[in-house]
């Protein structure tokens, strides 16, 4: 596309003035530095907005994140248009981030169970470095649609991620459980994931390597083999052979 609006632009300058084709050049370069600038404050905005964010919480309004960033709320809605805007514009950045770190760990495993248990120990890990960033961006606030664009497809990218590795664990490429375990796969892992988040930090919460390899056991093992076998209940029985 630029290449077909470059060539009538040079044809139409070449047959104006010295003079007007330096005033055009001079707006062009205005142009090209007010749009690196407003690039650069707008780059300036999301990292305060995040730093702000990772202090107040989540639920911090505009007003907060402005006074916090050190500047106004209308700098804030005439780059953002409104907090939804800001939310998106944020999360655009964070779930790139992530998504990038997610999968240089499965491209870093050996098998597909590895491969998994590393997708979701990396999750965890880019989670926890401030889970106030991480809901502000995944959970919108009551009245906001559903985040569009890199928001809403950051489970479906994951979920993408997981379903190569159970592809060859099933040996079948058309069966029909690719259409189940992944999805169900990842409702486990972000339900987990986001209530080890909110988890208080008692001695006792398991660290990010460890939660992530024990949901891998959950998807992959069950939970039978973690449950101790029930002794028999002789009462229930009893009162079943009386009926």
């Amino acid at each position: 596309m630029n290449s077909l609006q470059q060539g009538p632009a040079v044809s139409a300058r070449s047959s104006v003035p010295s003079a007007d084709k330096a005033t055009v050049a001079s707006l062009d370069g205005r142009s090209v530095r007010w749009d690196t600038h407003r690039e650069e404050r707008r780059r300036a905005l999301i990292k305060a907005t995040r730093r702000a964010i990772h202090r107040l919480g989540p639920d911090a309004s505009m007003e907060d994140i402005a006074v916090t960033a050190g500047t106004s709320k209308s700098v804030f809605y005439r780059y953002f248009g409104d907090k939804s805007g800001l939310r998106n514009a944020v999360g655009t950045v964070v779930i790139r981030q992530m998504q990038d770190t997610i999968a240089a760990a499965r491209h870093g495993a050996t098998d597909p169970r590895e491969g998994v248990t590393a997708m979701i120990s990396a999750y965890l890990q880019m989670a926890q470095t401030s889970p106030n960033v991480y809901f502000f961006v995944t959970v919108p606030e009551d009245g906001e649609s559903r985040q569009s664009g890199e928001l809403s497809g950051f489970f479906d990218s994951i979920t993408a991620m997981i379903t190569d590795p159970l592809r060859h664990l099933l040996g079948d490429p058309t069966s029909p459980l690719l259409g189940y375990w992944p999805k169900a796969a990842i409702g486990m892992v972000r339900t987990a994931g986001e209530l080890w988040l909110r988890s208080p930090g008692e001695p006792g919460k398991p660290d990010f390597n460890t939660m992530a390899g024990q949901i891998s056991a959950w998807l992959f093992n069950g939970v039978g083999q973690f449950v101790s076998p029930a002794t028999p209940d002789h009462s229930a029985t009893a009162a079943e052979g009386k009926s």
